[in-house]
């Protein structure tokens, strides 16, 4: 059993990543946006920090129950800003469970053209402006948390995820040791891996 973690910004393809690794790695997925639909709530507009406080401890509760069980689980979340990965970290730790970071990172640019398409053609819920500043302004990258580096332009091709899932296999035997290098699985200056 494991747990991993999504971490990054909204529209950088985490969901769709993190659908494709439940299934590859068969396990459970974890999706805190569908708690809070359960909830009645919407994130991408706005949710008192008391709520997604709630949220939070239910789906760490989920989580746990699902370790316990001897089961992989997939959180997918924006993983940010630190003090939410370390909640995550203590989690795992809690069920003894190996812990692995997906970081999904994405440009500015391509966000927006995201955000703008999803607008013109709805495929998901929106998010608003004031929502995304807020996010990216509290966003706290976990740079030094030895994370796997994915390319956001590339979380829907085969070969970058199978790349993900070798290595979060790899990472579930062999702890990550060294700190992270420049680029990662799916990066276009091709330096793979990144531990």
């Amino acid at each position: 059993m494991a747990l991993v973690l999504m971490c990054g910004l909204s529209f950088s393809g985490k969901s769709t990543l993190a659908t494709q690794l439940a299934l590859e790695l068969g396990a459970e997925l974890l999706s805190l946006d569908g708690i809070n639909e359960e909830r009645g709530l919407h994130g991408g507009q706005g949710i008192p920090l008391e709520e997604w406080a709630n949220t939070n401890r239910i789906a760490h509760g989920r989580a746990g129950a699902l370790l316990a069980s001897d089961r992989h689980v997939v959180v997918d979340d924006t993983g940010s800003p630190r003090f939410i990965r370390d909640a995550w970290r203590a989690t795992a730790t809690g069920s003894a469970a190996p812990f692995v970071l997906v970081w999904v990172q994405i440009s500015p640019e391509l966000q927006r053209r995201r955000v703008l398409a999803n607008r013109d053609q709805p495929s998901r819920a929106d998010v608003t402006d004031a929502v995304l500043t807020e996010h990216a302004a509290s966003f706290e990258a976990p740079n030094e948390e030895a994370p796997l580096i994915v390319d956001a332009a590339r979380t829907t091709d085969p070969a970058t995820v199978s790349a993900v899932v070798a290595e979060i296999r790899a990472r579930i035997v062999r702890p990550p040791t060294l700190l992270p290098r420049t680029g990662g699985l799916g990066s276009p200056d091709g330096t793979g891996p990144t531990r």
